[in-house]
């Protein structure tokens, strides 16, 4: 089957009677069998897609067919979908069901978007590698002795091998991202507050964000235009829905680059010649770059794993093993909770419940927790600034290129520094897109990363897409 860089192209294909739906369903469906090594889809919904695929053929053919019609779509396990299994890649939810669909889900299906299968991420969303999973990791397709990134490795895995058009994601501090550099793609996490959390299974609620990985921002565009906007089950979603379109923009902008990002010394060489070429190219073409201090760099990543844990502790205490979810056989009810906690959650899991609830203890939360949370409000007014003097921030997506499968599983803390460039935008926020600026080697890319002002992602594609095409 072709590999569509956009839906505009499957569409028109369509349009002449190049394609079905139903014809790209089983070319999808052919991959995912061809490339199941990968590991990227955990449960695929063969009949369930080919029958919808036949339903919208037919409204095509009667020009009643939504504004996604051909575009197949593949759904990060910690988002709920009626009927559908949603276990957030943890024993915990293994076998459990979801009673109602997240919002994003039913906006896409509105659309006649098909969902073709969930896939594969680090348990409840908590890991950089894919590594940490029920199912397994997820391989990188570039090279599969690789990790994908993470947490949503295996949604950008399967946009990169053409085993769906366009997946959707999870960045909680650069979880669509940092997987979109990995494997070559393009990501992007909204404003937060842009797309609604309804049907989310929470790990950290004020910065978790739903958000696209594609092959281009158009597509990327057109779902937002789709997911965005406000949801009366979600009271944090406050942006009106986004009705741009992406066009590459000719007007001259203003790039803030941290000094303290290019002088990092854990800086990959191959990913900062790339970055330092694409500036070049900026400014040659007329555009103004303006190299700033950011003297929190090192705090970032502190500031996010103690605020994230925190909150992770609470949200995943509802998980007991009494209401639903893993349950073992035990005594008393404290034997039931402690074990069924125990068996349910990974390592990965247990460790970041555990530093949470240790920041959060009377003892601590002032030294530990209030502190974070004035960091980030220091952050938050930092960017700020930065954006009221500057159009975009540029910076690296990752410090570094992909790593082998098993090689930072035994140092915790080395994994967590990989979303050093990405925390930032979670921290303060802001929406930020992450898109390939060069291929190095073995076949892995360099990719930057735009950070923009609130709500301002039709700017910020189209900023993303004239880098790109330069």
């Amino acid at each position: 089957m072709k590999n569509y860089v956009s839906l505009k192209e499957i569409q028109e294909d369509i349009s002449v009677g190049n394609i079905s739906c139903h014809e790209l369903v089983e070319g999808y469906l052919d991959n995912i069998s061809k490339y199941s090594d990968l590991n990227a889809f955990i449960e695929v919904y063969k009949s369930e897609a080919l029958e919808r695929a036949i339903k919208i053929d037919e409204k095509i053919k009667n020009q009643t067919a939504g504004k996604l019609a051909g575009l197949i779509v593949g759904i990060k396990d910690n988002i709920c979908y009626k009927n559908h299994h949603s276990t957030a890649a943890s024993k915990m939810l293994t076998n459990f069901k979801s009673t109602y669909s997240a919002t994003v889900v039913d906006r896409l299906i509105e659309e006649d978007a098909i969902i073709i299968g969930r896939l594969n991420c680090d348990e409840f969303a908590m890991g950089s590698s894919n590594e940490n999973s029920i199912y397994g990791p997820t391989k990188n397709p570039i090279n599969k002795l690789y990790v994908p990134g993470g947490s949503s490795g295996a949604s950008a895995a399967a946009v990169k091998a053409n085993l769906c058009q366009l997946a959707l994601g999870t960045d909680t501090g650069g979880s669509i991202r940092q997987p979109a550099a990995f494997c070559g793609v393009i990501g992007l996490k909204p404003t937060y507050g842009l797309v609604s959390r309804h049907g989310l299974i929470a790990f950290a609620s004020s910065f978790d964000q739903i958000g696209p990985l594609a092959k281009s921002t158009e597509d990327i565009s057109r779902v937002m235009n789709v997911i965005s906007g406000l949801d009366e089950h979600d009271s944090t979603c406050i942006g009106e829905r986004m009705n741009l379109e992406v066009s590459d923009n000719k007007t001259k902008k203003t790039f803030a680059v941290f000094k303290d990002v290019l002088s990092f010394s854990g800086l990959h060489k191959s990913i900062k010649s790339k970055f330092k070429k694409t500036i070049k190219n900026l400014e040659e073409k007329g555009h103004t770059i303006k190299y700033i201090d950011l003297p929190l760099l090192e705090n970032l990543v502190p500031t996010y794993y103690i605020l994230t844990t925190a909150e992770a502790s609470s949200n995943l205490s509802r998980y007991d093993g009494i209401k639903y979810g893993h349950q073992t056989k035990a005594s008393g009810i404290d034997e039931l909770i402690s074990t069924s906690r125990t068996e349910g959650f990974g390592k990965e899991v247990q460790r970041r419940i555990l530093l949470g609830t240790y920041v959060l203890s009377a003892g601590y939360y002032d030294a530990y927790y209030t502190k974070a949370q004035k960091i980030r409000k220091l952050i938050q007014e930092q960017l700020k600034s930065i954006l009221s003097e500057n159009n975009y921030i540029l910076i690296p997506t990752t410090p570094n290129l992909p790593f082998k499968i098993g090689q930072k599983n035994i140092n915790p803390t080395q994994l967590y520094y990989e979303d050093i460039f990405t925390v930032i935008a979670n921290l303060s926020g802001h929406p930020a897109v992450s898109f390939p600026i060069g291929e190095v080697e073995n076949g892995f890319f360099a990719s930057g990363q735009l950070i923009g002002d609130f709500f301002s992602e039709s700017d910020l594609l189209g900023c993303a897409k004239t880098i790109i095409n330069n």
